[in-house]
């Protein structure tokens, strides 16, 4: 049985990550928007409390909070995600192939175990729950655009909030290695240390893609009787 926390060291280049990885520029994207919504309610507030109205003091009360909801997204955002060594250090590698070719990106679909470690299982065993997820990107330096490119990534796991208690991730999404890369031995190395198993279940499933990208959360779960032996 496959480890559901399979790691792949490798030493990240912090500049090619910052210039070329679509999460941390989400992360940047989002912090931004934040910092502007909390500068415009905070000026909307000063507004309305200039106004000296009983209802403007109310709808300004409104938007300060707004505004401390906005500056603690901002401030939250980097230290939910960790730094880009950390989730590198510690997401679990995955198998990735492009999907799918457009004219300003593509499409990955990665396999990868949604199943959250669980302390209860028999002999130390871990209960794996493996999906197909989909992620639009925009370039992946190092790999060609072709259908059927081996993308090895890691997988991103997080929750949504904490009171989730089921036992798989909320938020899952592969994040290419090559984002964190640019030595082509350490592609190669990461590409051969994913089991050929995994990389021709994915190959089966190339079809399927635009279904799975075009769901709500970007993932179908597998049955238990579509894995290899060496998955279950």
């Amino acid at each position: 049985m496959l480890d559901n926390v399979r790691r792949f060291e490798f030493p990240v280049d912090l500049s090619h990550a910052k210039a070329v990885n679509q999460t941390l520029a989400e992360v940047r994207s989002l912090r931004r928007s934040a910092v502007v919504v909390a500068l415009l309610c905070g000026a909307g507030a000063v507004w309305l409390f200039v106004l000296g109205n009983t209802w403007s003091y109310i709808v300004g009360s409104v938007l300060v909070v707004a505004a401390a909801t906005s500056v603690w997204v901002a401030l939250w955002a980097p230290r939910k995600v960790g730094t880009i060594e950390e989730l590198y250090h510690d997401s679990p590698l995955v198998p990735a192939l492009v999907a799918r070719t457009r004219a300003r990106g593509l499409t990955l679909l990665a396999l990868i175990d949604i199943a959250k470690p669980t302390e209860d299982a028999p002999d130390g065993a871990q209960r794996h729950h493996y999906a197909l997820v989909t992620r639009d990107v925009q370039a992946i330096p190092g790999h060609r655009a072709k259908v059927g490119e081996r993308v090895p990534c890691v997988a991103v796991l997080s929750d949504r909030t904490t009171r989730n208690k089921s036992g798989v991730w909320q938020m899952v999404s592969p994040m290419p290695i090559a984002w964190a890369t640019r030595d082509a031995a350490v592609l190669a190395k990461a590409t051969a240390a994913i089991d050929e198993a995994e990389w021709s279940l994915l190959k089966s499933k190339l079809s399927s893609a635009d279904e799975i990208n075009a769901s709500d959360e970007r993932r179908v779960e597998l049955d238990l009787k579509e894995l290899p032996p060496g998955l279950r």
